[in-house]
């Protein structure tokens, strides 16, 4: 199974917005996948689910099962002060050690109003996922200026769409 991973909390996000476009392309090609959309996280999570309390979360149980569960990810992230979202990292270290992504494979997938399209973002969470052991793709999809490639349904420009696909393609291959 793959799950998409929505990397922010904000609420209908273009991150889950392209989670679900994704989702729908897997869906075409008839591949099982889950969507883990971290604004459904529990709001106490940091303090129910962490440290001392970790396992203790029944609802955050749910999502570490799902990850447990999966072989493959794709985590949707949009680009906040040059890095991804806080969340994201939150709900990595709230994950249980060793980490259940160990020896999985995952997929990227930046969101930029700016130029670069999260490249930063995506290399600061590339070597987090290194380090906990899973194998990344090499092909990242770096979407700069979002707002104008994205009109909170489907993307308007032929290049993101063919790299999409590309993405996609490669994914189910990796």
């Amino acid at each position: 199974m793959i799950t998409i991973i929505s990397g922010t909390n904000r609420p209908a996000s273009r991150s889950r917005a392209i989670a679900d476009l994704y989702a729908s392309m897997l869906d075409a090609r008839q591949e099982t996948y889950h969507i883990i959309d971290l604004a459904d996280l529990p709001a106490d999570f940091i303090v129910s689910a962490m440290y001392k309390n970790t396992g203790k979360n029944e609802e955050f149980n749910k999502l570490i099962q799902v990850i447990e569960d999966s072989e493959k990810f794709v985590f949707v992230v949009p680009e906040y002060n040059s890095s991804f979202p806080g969340v994201l990292k939150a709900f990595i270290d709230a994950l249980s050690y060793p980490c259940p992504f160990k020896d999985k494979k995952g997929a990227l997938i930046g969101l930029s109003s700016g130029m670069q399209g999260s490249g930063l973002a995506l290399s600061h969470l590339t070597d987090i996922l290194h380090y906990l052991g899973m194998h990344i793709m090499a092909m990242k999809l770096k979407f700069a200026h979002i707002e104008k490639n994205f009109d909170g349904k489907i993307i308007t420009s032929d290049l993101y769409n063919e790299l999409m696909e590309e993405h996609i393609d490669q994914l189910i291959r990796f």
